[in-house]
């Protein structure tokens, strides 16, 4: 339980350093929140609990398969912004738009015998 603890706290203080870079600079806000830090951490926490690499190896492979599609978040919410959506509204189908986009890639990795 003090693991799970800890682990909460050191993903939550890295999200609001994050937050707090980018109000003084985007573009290094912008720097840290690109690393896959929180990749990275979920790759440690998974081996620190279940000392398996061939498991942190799968999810690492899912993760790379995955980034693709969590990129039409970044392409499609400027758009929703250009068109004069809301934040809420712009944010919210852009995140619809990814999670589509989620459903077809792991569709067309299927076809590829790809699988998560």
């Amino acid at each position: 339980m003090t693991f799970n603890i800890i682990k909460i706290l050191i993903s939550a203080i890295l999200i609001a350093l994050i937050s707090e870079i980018s109000k003084r600079s985007t573009f290094l806000g912008a720097v840290l929140a690109s690393i896959p830090l929180v990749s990275v951490m979920a790759m440690i926490w998974l081996y620190i609990d279940t000392n398996d690499s061939a498991q942190v190896v799968q999810l690492s492979k899912g993760i790379f398969w995955l980034v693709i599609p969590s990129l039409v978040l970044f392409i499609t919410f400027p758009f929703f912004i250009r068109l004069q959506f809301s934040f809420y509204g712009a944010l919210s189908l852009a995140i619809l738009a990814m999670v589509g986009t989620y459903f077809i890639t792991i569709a067309v990795l299927e076809k590829f015998d790809i699988y998560l």
